[in-house]
């Protein structure tokens, strides 16, 4: 494919590149130091990358194409209905990020130009792995992406907790960033390249796949397990998302998440897809894994953001269940999954945003006791992301877990479906819990008034998607089955 072609499909990157090296020159040159407009600049710029990845030209040559996939340098990335459905969610969930971040920054004496260039080019990162076609642009993607997370987990330099946050995940994630380089080059060896594509072929073709080859996948889907937060990989997640700012906390827990699902998908139904009797024993167990681990060891915790941070292991077991499906339904279950979930994240940590008295951050659950006596519209949103997680009828989450379930029943794989029904019961305590904190308890101090505008519209769009999904799920149905088609063919 020819350069014009390529730099048409990944204008929306480039369009976040330009835009990061705007602020990083602006914020050089102008001595203003005021984080909203830096914020609102990259917001705009991911507002220009969404348009970018639906503008008619762009789409053009996949029309004349059958809208099957298409390639830019030579089949290191790919644009197809995948790729553009999950970069999409990902502009979003960065640019509701960023908008729950300015009132805290100021308020912490945090604001610096640099927190919204670093999510500009972690954004980055993850609409280039979404889109990698190779190991190398795998790679090159996610360490974009990793590089940029490890400086925001410690952006509050002074305290000991997001100091240990950051340093917790920077060696952590560098291990598996060895496992991913490891596998990579043992993939390499064995098979002699490290285009999806070629591969595919070379593994389909193999009746017996080499040890190698085994090992090799082995490597690269525990560095992508560590990357979702799943069972055995988990270790860090708690403990970074509680001693990391809370913006940033709502960040890792949405954008970097479903861009590394969706790069787990493609990587194994892609490359891989010869090996699905190997690689679908290890999603089915860390699919398990994870749910029991994610929704027991929640209930004992007593920090909002660490029972969120074990509610998002759990979470993680949940989609893994569409994706060890390996079907058409089952895809589209885990997109559809994704697409509710990191919304109704990002909706409950605004609200732990608001959890300030006398000017300082609260984060026990006991904090919230009486919340509906002092701020009953705060409590009544909470309650929508509760019951929503939880998945009761009808809010968006109950949709979720029931189009994953009911895929795996599908599958006859009825034991995974009643695995997942019996955690999300278990799960659902420590939800409920917050409810009855916030409505049966004796109310404490009032918290101060609401932040800004930015997060009262983050919780407010959030609980409207959680309660409305139900009456017109048809849009959000039928992107993830175009995705799932073009992804997959058919």
């Amino acid at each position: 494919m020819d350069n014009p072609q390529s730099a048409m499909i990944i204008m929306p990157e480039i369009i976040l590149v330009i835009f990061a090296l705007i602020q990083i020159v602006v914020a050089a040159v102008i001595p203003n130091r005021d984080v909203r407009a830096y914020g609102l600049l990259s917001v705009l710029g991911f507002i220009l990358a969404g348009c970018a990845l639906y503008c008619p030209e762009r789409l053009q040559h996949l029309t004349n194409n059958g809208d099957l996939s298409s390639y830019a340098f030579g089949h290191m990335l790919v644009d197809d209905g995948l790729a553009r459905f999950v970069k999409l969610m990902v502009l979003i969930a960065a640019s509701l990020s960023i908008m729950l971040s300015w009132s805290y920054l100021e308020q912490e004496k945090l604001a610096q130009p640099e927190y919204p260039v670093l999510i500009t080019l972690a954004t980055l990162g993850m609409m280039l792995m979404v889109s990698a076609s190779d190991m190398l642009a795998l790679y090159v993607g996610l360490e974009l992406q990793s590089l940029s997370l490890y400086v925001l987990a410690a952006w509050r330099r002074d305290d000991a907790k997001s100091s240990e946050a950051g340093l917790k995940y920077f060696v952590l994630g560098a291990l598996s960033s060895g496992l991913l380089l490891y596998g990579i080059s043992l993939i390499y060896g064995y098979a002699g390249s490290t285009d999806f594509v070629n591969l595919a072929f070379a593994l389909r073709d193999a009746a017996t796949p080499p040890l190698g080859i085994l090992f090799g996948m082995v490597f690269v889907c525990a560095a992508l397990a560590f990357k979702v937060s799943a069972v055995p990989f988990h270790m860090w997640t708690p403990d970074v998302y509680e001693g990391a700012p809370t913006p940033v906390t709502a960040f890792f827990a949405s954008a970097p998440k479903v861009a590394a699902l969706a790069l787990f998908m493609r990587l194994l139904l892609q490359p891989f897809s010869g090996l699905i009797h190997q690689w679908d024993q290890i999603v089915v167990f860390i699919a398990v894994a994870s749910m029991i681990l994610g929704s027991f060891a929640g209930v004992a915790q007593t920090n909002i953001k660490r029972m969120m941070a074990y509610s998002s292991i759990a979470n993680v077991g949940f989609a893994l269940v569409g994706l060890a499906v390996i079907s058409k339904s089952g895809i589209q279950a885990l997109l559809i999954y994704l697409a509710i979930y990191y919304l109704n994240t990002l909706g409950a940590f605004g609200i732990i945003m608001c959890l300030r008295r006398q000017g300082k951050m609260v984060e026990q659950i006991s904090d919230l006791s009486g919340l509906s006596k002092t701020n009953p519209l705060l409590a009544l949103a909470m309650v929508v992301f509760m019951f929503s997680l939880a998945g009761v009828p009808p809010l968006a989450g109950f949709f979720g877990k029931y189009f994953i379930f009911l895929a795996a029943v599908k599958a006859h794989m009825v034991p995974l479906a009643v695995i997942g029904v019996l955690t999300s019961v278990v799960s659902a305590f420590y939800y409920l819990r917050i409810i009855k904190v916030m409505y049966f308890d004796e109310p404490m101090q009032p918290i101060d008034p609401l932040p800004d505008w930015g997060v009262k519209f983050v919780i407010v769009v959030t609980a409207l998607f959680m309660l409305l999904f139900t009456l017109w799920p048809a849009p959000m149905i039928d992107a993830a089955l175009a995705a799932t088609r073009s992804f997959l063919g058919g």
